[in-house]
């Protein structure tokens, strides 16, 4: 089975639910995916979570992994019930604060297939990942470009 993550603007509209639920149910029924890797940093995340905690419903074999950036500073802060598991990335304790985000993106990368993307500027640390994601050459479907092209 195949592994895939996100990666998308902070600051994003919830009108984007539609066409992300269809482009994750298509990377689950017809590319075989059954994990997916969610950060914690943004309206995108939040959209996506949600998202696969409804799909999950109906594809009850899915799993759904919190990719850790930072270590919580409170005990209870990423014990909501929302995921199966929880990562804090080997190594990401020797990275300087100001490029957790950046190295926890870049194992990401590294550990799945399929990356699910919306990014529509050309600058910023979402951008970045999808840049590295290619130069990976991951599978990488960008929604904000769906119906652009």
């Amino acid at each position: 089975m195949s592994k895939a993550c996100f990666f998308g603007h902070r600051n994003i509209n919830s009108t984007i639910t539609p066409i992300l639920r269809a482009e994750i149910e298509n990377h689950i029924v017809e590319k075989g995916v059954n994990t997916f890797y969610v950060g914690v940093d943004g309206k995108f995340d939040t959209i996506v979570a949600a998202v696969l905690r409804e799909l999950q419903k109906k594809y009850s074999y899915i799993s759904i992994y919190r990719i850790l950036a930072y270590l919580p500073t409170d005990k209870d802060e990423y014990r909501d019930g929302q995921y199966e598991k929880t990562i804090y990335p080997e190594g990401l304790e020797l990275v300087p604060q100001r490029f957790a985000i950046k190295f926890r993106n870049r194992w990401i990368v590294e550990q799945t297939d399929f990356v699910i993307a919306y990014v529509q500027l050309d600058y910023g640390g979402a951008y970045e990942a999808v840049k590295y994601a290619e130069r990976k050459k991951k599978s990488i479907i960008n929604i904000a470009r769906i119906g652009k092209d």
